[in-house]
């Protein structure tokens, strides 16, 4: 018999497109795991058991990514979030408690501001957002990393990477994580075996040509539709990054947490760390929908 919080593979039909998602865990409120780059649903394969002992969590692999369809040439933050309204709606899963880290910072946002319905809370890893100085990363005059530019330009990431997908991930996890044992061979195995498809770069291209150009576009959503739910902020290689970015859309004041001695990959390099910042905030949110349930019921039976 498989455990509870034993993963199991499985793959939604969502808007002419499989998207590929493990799940584990059978009680609990239920939460959505939104991976970054260069990562699949795999960055959180260590983190999802310790999450599954008190809540449904899902990973999934965004259109572009991992065993998921590969992506069109337009792909971008846009479809990113559609894609992941579909998956919450397709699995009758919501609302959910929503993590995203690195540049899925774009489709988190536009999933909260479009389907507010949808979200429970926003936990926030090591992720900047277009228009809320994301961009700054580009610049390699200032300190920028180059990948982004690379990833971005149509043609380029297949011409540069194509065959030497390990070597690239193996350098760009060794830059980014304080551990050097933090990624294992398994892990790039396993990563490798799909940025190694057949255009296997356009999720990543898309979200890469999304991060610098959709930065107008998000600050206009921000202020027309704030983040309502409570966040909360984690740092860890990047300090206070996150933190200092999310509150410029959050409605409130948001939760923070860091991370320390940990880089920027916070779930491969940290699991157990990131969990015990995780569950007490999602314990916190379902306490008080709880209590906001009761009191609603308690004010309809009054007025009755």
């Amino acid at each position: 018999m498989t455990a509870p919080t034993t993963p199991t593979h499985h793959v939604a039909r969502v808007d002419g497109a499989d998207l590929h998602h493990v799940r584990a865990g059978d009680t609990g409120s239920p939460v959505l795991l939104v991976h970054g780059f260069p990562e699949t649903w795999w960055a959180f394969h260590r983190l999802l058991p310790r999450l599954a002992r008190a809540h449904r969590v899902v990973a999934v692999d965004l259109r572009g990514f991992g065993d998921s369809s590969v992506a069109e040439e337009d792909h971008g933050s846009a479809v990113a979030a559609a894609d992941l309204h579909g998956l919450i709606e397709h699995l009758g899963l919501g609302p959910v408690h929503l993590v995203a880290q690195d540049v899925a910072g774009g489709t988190a946002l536009r999933l909260v501001a479009g389907h507010p319905e949808d979200v429970l809370s926003l936990t926030a890893v090591e992720m900047g957002l277009p228009g809320f100085g994301l961009e700054a990363l580009a610049d390699v005059t200032r300190g920028g990393s180059w990948h982004i530019g690379a990833l971005a330009a149509p043609g380029v990431p297949e011409l540069l990477l194509a065959g030497r997908e390990r070597a690239y991930l193996q350098a760009t996890f060794r830059q980014l994580t304080a551990s050097p044992d933090a990624v294992t061979d398994d892990d790039l195995t396993e990563l490798t075996r799909t940025y190694s498809r057949d255009s296997a770069w356009r999720g990543a291209a898309g979200l890469y040509r999304s991060l610098l150009t959709e930065g107008e576009e998000l600050r206009a959503l921000a202020a027309e539709r704030p983040v309502e739910v409570p966040v909360l902020a984690v740092g860890a290689g990047g300090g206070s990054f996150t933190a200092d970015t999310v509150a410029q859309v959050a409605a409130g004041p948001i939760r923070t947490a860091q991370l320390d001695g940990v880089g920027h990959h916070a779930a491969l390099e940290a699991p157990a760390e990131l969990a015990a910042a995780l569950l007490p905030f999602l314990a916190e949110v379902d306490a008080a929908e709880v209590d906001a349930a009761a009191r609603a019921g308690a004010a309809a039976r009054a007025g009755a």
